[in-house]
Parts: C-alpha cells; structure tokens; sequence
C-alpha cells in the first residue's frame, strides 16, 4: 500500500460524506458534476487517481472548496493539463468562508480551463514569475511578475502561459 493509494482512498471517503450529507446520489452528483457514474464510483472507491479538473467539477455541486475533498494538509497537490497547484494553507473564517492558498505551475503553450466554483468564489492570483493570462473565459487579462489579477470565478475560467509561469493562488469561498 502506498501513499498514493491512501491519498486516493482518503479523497474518495470525502467525496462520498459529501455526497450523502447533501442528500444527492451517485448518479445525480455525476449528472451535476458533468462525469461517468462509473468514474464517479471508482473515486469514491479509491480506485480512481483524481485529476484537479475532476475534483473541480465536484467540488462546484457540492459546494465545497476544493480543500474539502483534497484534504487541508500542506503540500498536498493536484495537476491538470498545464497547470499543477499545492495547497499552501487553508483559513476557516469566523464567518463560515474559507480560504485556500495555493501554488501554482503553469505549463507553457496551454490553456487550463477551470470549471465554475460556487456562488461568490472570488479567484486572486499574483504572478511570482513568467507571465499569465487567467480570468472568467472570454475575459482573461494578462499579468507578470509582481502583477496581480482577481475575479468571481463563477463560471468557466482559464489560466494560460506562453513562457510558464509561477503564481500564488487565493481561492475564497463564502
């Protein structure tokens, strides 16, 4: 057994309390989150390695950051195509909304699309080194070194870099 089969596994316990204290089924939460049943399953199983854009799509139904179905231990990472984050540190706020601070790598010659976050997820990202263009899809700026750039991150978003690029990450979620 491996760390990874442990992280797999801890990450499909949460997706599947979430699931349930919500109420949904596992075909719903599926239907909701744009994937397979089966897929599905086999995350909640632990016999499925997530990737970031999945746990993104699941966290948005069940309204979660997405440090609630990662788990909020520092140095934990998700990748994607063209962008790969690790979780910094998670702030619970005494007014129920939580913050999450990520690391962000963002591959050259890429778009990353993200899926729509929750109501009220606010997205502000500042550029360490490289330069990135990221923001709501249609509407993306471009930042470099020192720059910042934030959005509600409501709907579908994406994150692109031609020469790759270093970034903090701050998700908040009300």
């Amino acid at each position: 057994m491996t760390h990874g089969d442990d992280r797999r596994r801890a990450v499909g316990a949460r997706i599947s309390a979430l699931r349930t204290q919500r109420g949904l089924s596992l075909s719903g939460l599926a239907r909701e989150a744009g994937i397979g049943k089966g897929s599905l399953s086999e995350l909640e199983g632990g016999h499925r390695n997530p990737t970031l854009d999945t746990l993104y799509a699941i966290a948005g139904p069940l309204g979660v950051p997405l440090s609630a179905l990662l788990g909020e231990e520092s140095g934990t990472e998700g990748a994607g195509p063209h962008l790969a984050a690790r979780l910094l540190h998670v702030e619970h706020h005494d007014d129920g909304s939580v913050t999450e601070v990520f690391w962000l790598r963002v591959t050259p010659g890429g778009t990353r699309e993200s899926p729509a976050h929750g109501a009220g997820v606010v997205e502000h990202v500042h550029v360490v080194s490289g330069h990135l263009c990221a923001g709501r899809a249609g509407a993306e700026h471009t930042a470099g070194p020192g720059e910042s750039l934030q959005w509600l991150s409501d709907t579908v978003h994406t994150y692109r870099s031609d020469d790759g690029a270093l970034a903090v990450l701050t998700i908040r979620s009300p």
